[in-house]
Order: structure tokens, then C-alpha cells, then sequence
């Protein structure tokens, strides 16, 4: 996946990520929105045939890149704990 900042700054962040359309670009969107720093985000898709999803972040002061982060390890834990319990329950 690759990602392209269009527009930062302070509390903004404008970014493509190029290869997701609705599946990684949907379950960012709902992390971020868990975030009460997080005052708007969205994203969207340019056209039917693109291969890619254009966010729009803001937040209520906290820098985007932290609040970033912050998903991408909430993402993973959660990938992690969804791994053990489908590896649990297919050992009984």
C-alpha cells in the first residue's frame, strides 16, 4: 500500500492510499473515529474504476501523524487478538 500526503499541517491532513478502496479505508475511518481527538475524517473515492482512497482528517489539535499511529497500533492489537481467538477456536 502506498500513501501520499496531499496536504498537512497542525490539526489537517489530506493523504491517498493508493491499492484499498472500502476495505483498510473503512476500518481506518471507524478507528479514527473512535478517537476524541479526531473531529472529522472521511474519505473518498475519486472515481468507480480508481484504485485508490483520498482521506480528509481532522483533529482538535493533536498532530495527525500521532493520531495515525495511534489506529495503526490499535488496528494491529486488534488483528492480533482476532488471530488468537479464530487459532483457539479451531484447536477444540
Amino acid at each position: 500500500m502506498k500513501i501520499e500526503v496531499i496536504k498537512s499541517g497542525k490539526d489537517f491532513a489530506e493523504f491517498r492510499m493508493e491499492g484499498d478502496r472500502h476495505t483498510f479505508s473503512n476500518l481506518l475511518k471507524q478507528k479514527l473515529l473512535e478517537n476524541s481527538d479526531v473531529e472529522y475524517v472521511s474519505y473518498i473515492l475519486d472515481h468507480p474504476t480508481d484504485t485508490g482512497a483520498k482521506f480528509v482528517l481532522k483533529t482538535s489539535g493533536k498532530s495527525p501523524k500521532k493520531v495515525l499511529d495511534d489506529a495503526a497500533k490499535e488496528i494491529e492489537a486488534d488483528l492480533d487478538d482476532f488471530d488468537k481467538k479464530v487459532k483457539k477456536a479451531l484447536k477444540g
